[in-house]
């Protein structure tokens, strides 16, 4: 093999197949939208622990997706290949929040959008969504609803605290009752009729009341 064989390679041929330029700037474009999710995905985060390591994923999962769409672009054989290699990958990492995957799907669809040339559809789509997700994200209901844990020494007891939370709320409903003996537990969800909280004060104050505890909950986690 001589070197102008080398040189003739179709390896090399590939070198130009796309074009410095077009690489810096899908790439560059792409880590703007990357980081216009990731900035999003901090503003409307809601879970208990907040990932920070997640946020940078989604910057670079928006660049991965557009440098390997760009490969597949300009390579038909390139492309028959990529889908055979990322067929075998598995991904064990699971997915805590339900809106993490729409992020995730957000920088996969944008990485792609912006490899394929339509760089008006992935910025201006890309900002679309964005607001979407922050009106409806950050969209609070007109009443919370929190979990009262209590522990009482009789069912007499239970009777009149369950009497009192109903008068001092707007919605009460019994999720879970234990009963022991010398002790009820109860587990409430209530809807506050505002933001005043001194009712848990009061029931602590009653006799045969143990422990009344308030806790705030969204359906997915108590905190």
């Amino acid at each position: 093999m001589t070197f102008s064989d080398i040189f003739n390679s179709s390896f090399l041929e590939n070198v130009t197949a796309v074009s410095v330029l077009d690489m810096v700037v899908a790439l560059a474009l792409s880590f703007f939208i990357g980081l216009f999710i990731y900035l999003i995905y901090r503003k409307t985060y809601a879970g208990v622990m907040y990932s920070s390591t997640f946020g940078v994923t989604l910057v670079a999962l928006t660049m991965i997706t557009t440098l390997v769409i760009l490969a597949v672009t300009s390579n038909v054989v390139l492309s028959l290949g990529m889908v055979g290699a990322l067929s075998i990958v598995r991904f064990r990492t699971a997915i805590k929040e339900p809106l993490d995957i729409a992020f995730l799907f957000w920088s996969i669809a944008a990485g792609i959008v912006l490899a394929a040339g339509m760089i008006p559809l992935a910025v201006l789509g890309s900002v679309f969504i964005g607001i979407i997700i922050l009106i409806f994200a950050n969209r609070k209901e007109a009443s919370a609803p929190y979990i009262v844990v209590m522990d009482v020494a009789d069912h007499k007891t239970e009777q009149a605290m369950m009497q009192i939370i109903q008068d001092r709320t707007k919605r009460c409903t019994v999720k879970s009752k234990t009963a022991r003996p010398g002790s009820v537990e109860l587990n409430l969800e209530v809807r506050l009729k505002d933001d005043n909280t001194d009712f848990v004060n009061e029931l602590v104050r009653y006799q045969g009341v143990n422990s009344a505890v308030l806790v705030s909950y969204n359906g997915d986690y108590m905190g």
